[in-house]
């Protein structure tokens, strides 16, 4: 699936969850996800609980969250 697409899947609605990322205008936040993720989910689990979702949101995600720290850091001096 191309790069677009996976990050089309996650929407911001100020509406919705105060504005946070969430996946697919539905009421799961990449925050969420991401935090099952590192507590050791596998995506079977997530997909397994959560069925409205779908393999390809989990790694929209993940390719979200790594955009966001797509960015040069500062160091101090």
């Amino acid at each position: 699936m191309v790069v677009e697409n996976l990050l089309n899947r996650i929407t911001v609605d100020a509406g919705k969850c105060g504005g946070r990322p969430c996946v697919r205008g539905m009421r799961i936040r990449v925050q969420d996800i991401l935090g099952m993720l590192a507590e050791g989910m596998e995506t079977s689990e997530i997909l397994e609980d959560y069925p409205y979702l779908e393999r390809a949101d989990i790694r929209a995600v993940l390719m979200y969250a790594a955009r966001q720290f797509d960015h040069p850091v500062l160091q101090a001096a």
